[in-house]
């Protein structure tokens, strides 16, 4: 099996932050195009795929317990 290529037309070294902070977001919800997919695994490193991942992961737990709190109020 080779290894993933990057798009063609792709001439950049690495990924933006938006662009990885997409990925993470898009794998929470199991999806993800597969020429991102190779974009990620030959252009991203994989300690800002850790970083991200585990501050979406604090931003969704604190929106859960923000929620559970305000549906806790009117109750």
């Amino acid at each position: 099996m080779s290894s993933p290529q990057p798009p063609a037309s792709a001439p950049q070294q690495g990924l933006s932050l938006l662009q990885v902070v997409q990925s993470v977001a898009w794998s929470f919800f199991g999806v993800q195009s597969h020429r991102n997919r190779l974009r990620d695994f030959s252009l991203g490193r994989p300690m800002q795929f850790i970083v991200v991942g585990f501050v979406l992961t604090g931003v969704v737990v604190g929106l859960f317990i923000a929620a559970a709190q305000l549906a806790l109020r009117f109750l």
